[in-house]
């Protein structure tokens, strides 16, 4: 034969990035409670049960779906936020100018369900408790310990409230405003949130 044999496992990542590709479609179109495992499978033209064979759930499918957000930049070599106040600040405010630029469809999707459906709701709980525990562990002078996850939380938090105004939202003060000046006015209120504390 002159073809390139495909092994099996190359065969179930295809078909995997199939199922997730007609996932995220849908997710994005329909939201999290009218998307069907059945219409998944049929958009990615497989059995329902190889579906759920591969993701367990619509929960578990529909995480997957959002993990597709954009890359941090600004972070260390492990994939993290850079150590450091400035280094946290600079990787978090970088975050939010891929945001701020727009986030995948499916990302919006679970915004906008994340406040009314239980299961989207845990799926962005998760992914914010992944964020909270990296920017948590770069806090200078804490390494995770003391406070450092209440003001991770807090960080976080803005940053998503920063991030439904503009994208879903679409208030016009945020809008109307380049990324880079609401990183300049964001800033030092940043700052003074994860400054090390002083005794």
């Amino acid at each position: 034969m002159s073809g390139v044999s495909t092994t099996r496992a190359e065969r179930r990542r295809r078909t995997e990035e199939r199922i997730l590709d007609a996932a995220r479609a849908l997710f994005a179109e329909r939201g999290f409670e009218r998307t069907t495992i059945r219409a998944v499978a049929t958009a990615a033209s497989v059995d329902p049960a190889l579906v759920m064979q591969y993701f367990g759930s619509k929960r578990e499918l529909f995480g997957q779906a959002a993990l597709a957000l954009p890359a941090r930049s600004g972070g260390d070599e492990a994939g993290g936020p850079a150590r450091g106040d400035e280094g946290v600040i600079e990787g978090v405010l970088d975050t939010l100018g891929v945001r701020l630029g727009g986030l995948p469809a499916v990302s919006l999707a679970m915004m906008r369900s994340m406040l009314t459906h239980p299961e989207a709701a845990e799926s962005a709980r998760a992914m914010l408790r992944a964020q909270i525990d990296q920017i948590s562990a770069a806090l200078p002078g804490q390494g995770g310990g003391g406070d450092s996850r209440l003001r991770a939380a807090l960080l976080t938090s803005i940053m998503v409230g920063v991030t439904v105004g503009h994208q879903l939202l679409g208030i016009d003060d945020l809008r109307d405003t380049p990324a880079e000046e609401i990183a300049r006015v964001l800033r030092p209120a940043l700052s003074a949130l994860i400054e090390s504390p002083r005794s």
